[in-house]
């Protein structure tokens, strides 16, 4: 039995079986839109230094932004698996909008799940069409993948709290309403630091930001936070001040879901521009696709992405249906895969396309240093790998 790339099968061979009507219904109509912007509008919008603000307003209009949030919110009333389907068409077409890792994954996930029912009604609306977005502060300069030596911390000053500390790698802060901040009270029993969230507005006194000079081609700026004794009411603080880590992960579970729909999406992208040279370059009698050495290495990145898409199919799946502890070996055992395979994806496109492939014409160029986020955010595979072998092997820990 063979099977043939059509334009009709947007969602290339992940098949009946696995996907419902709808969730198919979706990627078409997503990769209609992004097909109307594509890796040209991708790319000018870069190198003007603005914002993909067209595509977000049409993505948002559509419901695409907030499809994951609840209905009586503004949202969908789907899952983080119906919003990485959108991230992943979005990428494969060449145009990815990483503020939908940010905005209404982690953010909008935490707030939904944990928020009051006043943060709920001020934050999730306007995160579902697209009027408000919302950064995440986690990372640090000397805390690195050790979420346990996170040093901002809150403290009570009557009934406020005082957040001090710094933040890296923040994306999209000067696009954000506001940033969830990570930081760290102190357990009333126990004397121990415990992780706790909190919405910090932008302009909150005692809280500055410094652009970051990447050599990544984004939209999405990176920058450093500075946290000053910031005064936030009682209302700030998202969820229960007791309930520590379950909060972050319920964030950070979407986050490794989304960020392999990314990766997913670029490794589609490379490999499909790939494909396209390898069919109509010609340098003897034949295209250069029909040559193995050309053919094999398309053909094993494929595969890998194919795999790794499964796996993310597979960790959306279990955090939509609650299985926090399933989708959190899942969810990093996909944006490992989806990282991989990236990585390699490009590669091979740009080897592919030859000196063609560092050309700014091919577009695939700048992606050599996108795919390695993939690897190296929002945790390493290192990470993932010391997860997976305590986790999942029951190996003993070296740290």
């Amino acid at each position: 039995m063979t099977a043939s790339r059509t334009d009709a099968r947007p969602a290339a061979a992940l098949g009946t079986l696995l996907e419902t009507d709808e969730q198919r219904a979706l990627r078409a109509a997503v990769a209609a839109l992004g097909k109307r912007y594509g890796r040209t509008y991708f790319t000018d919008v870069v190198r003007e230094g603005g914002h993909t603000d067209a595509l977000w307003a049409d993505a948002a209009k559509a419901g695409y932004l907030g499809v994951n949030l609840p209905e009586e919110y503004g949202g969908g009333g789907a899952g983080i698996t119906e919003l990485s389907i959108v991230l992943e068409e979005l990428g494969t077409v060449g145009c990815p909008l990483l503020m939908l890792i940010v905005s209404p994954a982690i953010c909008g996930t935490v707030i939904a799940r944990f928020g009051t029912e006043e943060q709920r009604r001020e934050w999730l609306p306007g995160l579902a069409d697209g009027t408000r977005t919302m950064a995440f502060g986690i990372t640090e300069p000397d805390a690195g993948s050790n979420s346990h030596r996170i040093t901002t911390t809150a403290r009570r000053d009557g009934a406020d709290w005082l957040l001090t500390g710094r933040k890296v790698f923040v994306s999209g802060v000067d696009i954000a309403d506001a940033t969830l901040v990570v930081g760290r009270t102190e357990d009333a029993r126990t004397g121990r630091l415990k992780p706790c969230l909190f919405v910090v507005p932008r302009d909150a006194p005692g809280f500055t930001r410094r652009m970051i000079d990447m050599e990544l081609a984004a939209p999405e700026k990176q920058f450093e936070l500075a946290l000053d004794d910031v005064r936030l009411p009682s209302s700030a603080l998202v969820g229960d001040e007791d309930a520590g880590l379950l909060q972050l992960f319920a964030g950070l579970n979407p986050e490794r879901v989304m960020t392999a729909a990314f990766a997913l999406g670029m490794a589609r992208y490379a490999v499909d521009r790939a494909v396209e040279y390898a069919t109509t370059r010609q340098v003897w009698k034949e295209p250069i696709g029909a040559h193995q050495a050309i053919a094999h290495p398309l053909a094993q990145a494929h595969i890998e992405i194919e795999l790794a898409r499964l796996m993310t199919r597979k960790a959306a799946q279990l955090y939509d249906a609650g299985d926090d502890a399933g989708a959190g070996e899942a969810a990093n055992m996909a944006k490992y895969a989806a990282g991989e395979a990236a990585v390699r994806a490009v590669d091979q496109a740009v080897h592919t396309l030859g000196g063609n492939g560092l050309t700014r014409e091919y577009g695939l160029a700048s992606l050599v240093t996108a795919a390695r986020v993939a690897r190296i955010a929002p945790v390493s595979r290192e990470m993932i790998l010391n997860y997976v072998s305590h986790q999942s092997l029951g190996l003993p820990k070296s740290y």
